[in-house]
């Protein structure tokens, strides 16, 4: 059994062939997803997905759209109604054009004190903000945050001190690809309670698969990755990366 989790299922081309995409997850042994929002314009597609079998969701506002007014009340409802297992996809972007690094801040703050109010994980975007991430997390532990920097691609160095923050990594498409030298030795090196496997349909691709065409199903790929580098039969990874999906989103 495997978990994908952080899977756009609300995103074209997955959308008009759900299930289609979940059966076929299923058929490769990847028997739940985690559905993450991005911008306020998701959240009700994402909400429809509630109570589809193997099917978990969560609500915020990506870096992407921080310039949308985030009212912490209403993401409460949204994780409340519809039994949310995180928040996120939220996170820190500075590599976008014109950044605003100071709204970017703030409407991650509020998020992470929504997370820590409702004791839920949260799942993490970041680039060109790693250090000013890993300032926030510091500030946060004690208060209990906890969660996933989703889709890392960077090196053990990094990798290692996300760790002592407190956060689990989630690998993708990047560890399946031979000449991703940082992301292939991260994965090689971080405890393996601390690892999650995602694909992050249909925005990563996979070697020899484009974006578009990943599916929740692709999963076991990184998982047939991720046993060569950790030199691992596939049943472990399987079930050991299950197990830290299922501690931290509580699914059983």
């Amino acid at each position: 059994m495997l978990i994908d989790t952080h899977c756009h299922l609300s995103f074209e081309p997955l959308w008009s062939d759900l299930d289609g995409v979940l059966d076929r997850a299923v058929d490769r042994g990847v028997t739940d997803v985690v559905v993450p929002a991005f911008d306020l314009a998701s959240w009700p597609r994402v909400a429809s997905l509630a109570g589809r079998k193997g099917v978990h969701l969560a609500f915020g506002l990506h870096p992407w759209a921080c310039a949308e007014e985030l009212d912490q009340r209403a993401l409460e409802r949204a994780l409340d109604q519809h039994g949310a297992v995180a928040v996120g996809e939220i996170g820190l972007d500075f590599k976008v054009d014109g950044a605003d690094r100071e709204r970017q801040r703030a409407v991650l703050v509020d998020q992470f004190d929504v997370a820590v109010s409702r004791d839920l994980p949260v799942l993490l975007h970041c680039r060109g903000a790693f250090e000013e991430l890993l300032e926030l997390l510091a500030w946060y532990r004690p208060l209990g945050l906890r969660g996933v920097l989703h889709a890392f691609s960077r090196g053990p160095e990094l990798a290692h001190r996300f760790v002592g923050a407190g956060m689990s990594l989630a690998f993708g498409g990047a560890i399946t690809r031979p000449r991703a030298d940082r992301a292939r030795r991260a994965a090689a090196a971080i405890p393996f309670d601390r690892i999650l496997l995602e694909t992050d349909a249909p925005s990563i691709g996979l070697e020899g698969v484009p974006p578009e065409q990943v599916e929740p199903g692709h999963v076991r790929d990184v998982a047939l990755a991720l046993a060569a580098l950790r030199g691992a039969p596939l049943e472990e990874v399987a079930e050991r990366t299950t197990g830290n999906a299922g501690r931290l989103f509580g699914i059983a």
